[in-house]
């Protein structure tokens, strides 16, 4: 059933990783199991038995051709570096050539205790792995580059967290695993020549068009490239009122996708402070905080590729600070590309920041709902907005800027009918609600129900498109489920 595997990371010197077997689990179950990906990927789903998947996706049964791993990776965790950590409960099988000809890494999450593991367990929870097989696959319909989820399967034994927990292994699906936090593991051991291995694997699979360049040429691109994925990657987020969590530089990955999905959430009632992940005392990836820690992120990679960049240190350094502050106007463009398309506009207007900004603070001032706002906006093109007035608190900052919007929609010399089309086109309707998850996960650990999982997950395959009768998937949480804190798997 399985597609051949390259086998390329393991091929790598032994110090890039640690040869780990998963830990068998007592009574594997596939839950859930994303077919279309299956096929993407070139599975044969002629010969797919149930039984046999939930072997091999729980660790029980390794693939033909696999050859498991732990990656070695560093990580600044909250600012704060920790040299080693890896993969204390994942699992790379190997990676596989989809049927559009890219390398994908296959990975288990929840695998059992590898050598990285750090006195940790090693499995995971099936709250947290429900919460990332919905989330990312939901990213990936709303057009955010992000990792993806192959399969879940439920292990038949307990996880202790806050409280004890079924366990899950999640299977996970990368352009790769490479991180910010795998240059710096090699890097801070003064390992320059594997730090140019992981550059030369990073272009060959991310960025082969650099492959032609010089050598200080090829690996200050690729510093300039992956600036670039970062920039539009995190202004895909902010139009979406999406907070990670955990931006550490371990969850930075170099191919520009989305990683690790752990205490994020979606922001209902807009507010730039907004906050969810409870292991983030201080704020430090709030949402208006995500852009900064990004360029924070870059410049931690930037530090690993001084040694490649140029022999002349202060010639090194120059060269990355620039192409590190680059990531400024980068982002800033990328912003309002988002936005714009949010509001319906396509020409460029010098004045196109400012009204976003003043939408935004009205939707504050408002305490309005994020995805809601936005999404009725398509309703509010000519006269009638009072479907996007009932959802303020406060509309005076909204009636306000709506003349001003309707003035420069119509400059775009576009009817109200294309207009409406546009907007309902990029804002979403469903998101995975926070309350929404948590009755999932609820329904799935405390009584054995997927029907909230399957029901949510397929709602959420089509975000942009009304489904009748769905109604409740759309709207904020009642005041008695508002989640004010998510929390990690680990």
């Amino acid at each position: 059933m399985f597609p051949a595997f390259t086998l390329r990371y393991v091929r790598l010197p032994e110090h890039f990783y640690l040869r780990f077997h998963p830990v068998p689990v007592p009574a594997p179950r596939l839950v859930a199991f994303n077919r279309p990906l299956a096929e993407e990927l070139g599975f044969d789903l002629g010969a797919f038995d149930e039984a046999r998947a939930a072997e091999w996706f729980s660790g029980n049964a390794v693939p033909p051709g696999a050859e498991p791993i732990a990656q070695a990776y560093a990580g600044h965790q909250f600012g704060h570096f920790n040299p080693r950590l890896g993969d204390g409960r994942a699992v790379l099988l190997g990676e596989v050539t989809d049927r559009d000809g890219r390398l994908r890494d296959i990975q288990l999450k929840g695998a059992g205790m590898t050598p990285f593991s750090r006195g940790a367990d090693g499995r995971a929870p099936l709250g947290p792995v429900l919460r990332e097989y919905l989330v990312s696959e939901a990213m990936h319909r709303l057009g955010v580059p992000t990792t993806r989820a192959l399969a879940a399967v439920t292990t038949g034994e307990r996880v202790f967290r806050r409280v004890p927990e079924p366990g899950a292994v999640l299977t996970r699906v990368a352009s790769s695993h490479l991180r910010v936090g795998t240059f710096q593991y090699f890097a801070a051991r003064g390992e320059h020549e594997a730090v140019r291995t992981l550059a030369d694997l990073a272009i060959e699979r991310h960025y082969p068009q650099l492959k032609s360049l010089e050598e200080g040429e090829r690996y200050a691109a690729l510093l300039e490239a992956a600036v670039g994925r970062q920039a539009a990657l995190v202004a895909r987020w902010m139009g979406l009122g999406f907070i990670h969590g955990v931006m550490n530089t371990d969850n930075c990955a170099i191919s520009g996708e989305t990683i690790d999905y752990g205490p994020c959430a979606f922001m209902e009632a807009y507010d730039p402070a907004t906050v969810f992940s409870s292991i983030d005392e201080q704020g430090r990836y709030a949402y208006r905080n995500q852009p900064w820690l990004a360029q924070w992120n870059l410049a931690r990679l930037a530090e690993t590729l001084l040694p490649l960049i140029d022999a002349d240190q202060q010639r090194a350094i120059e060269r990355a600070t620039a192409l590190v502050e680059g990531f400024e106007p980068r982002y800033a463009a990328e912003w309002l590309a988002v936005f714009r398309e949010k509001l319906g506009l396509v020409q460029e207007e010098a004045g196109d920041r400012e009204l976003a900004e003043t939408f935004l603070e009205a939707l504050q001032a408002g305490r309005a709902d994020f995805t809601l706002a936005f999404r009725r906006l398509s309703e509010a093109v000519e006269d009638d907005a009072s479907a996007l007035l009932a959802l303020f608190e406060n509309d005076a900052a909204l009636r306000e800027w709506l003349p001003r919007w309707r003035e420069r929609l119509a400059r775009e010399g576009a009817g109200s009918g294309e207009i409406a089309a546009r907007l309902n086109a990029v804002n979403p309707l469903y998101i995975p609600r926070n309350h929404l998850v948590e009755r999932m996960i609820a329904a799935a650990a405390e009584q054995d129900d997927f029907g909230p999982f399957e029901a949510l997950r397929e709602v959420l395959a089509e975000p942009f498109t009304e489904q009748p009768g769905r109604e409740e998937y759309a709207q904020p949480a009642p005041a008695t489920e508002r989640v004010f804190r998510t929390f990690c798997g680990t």
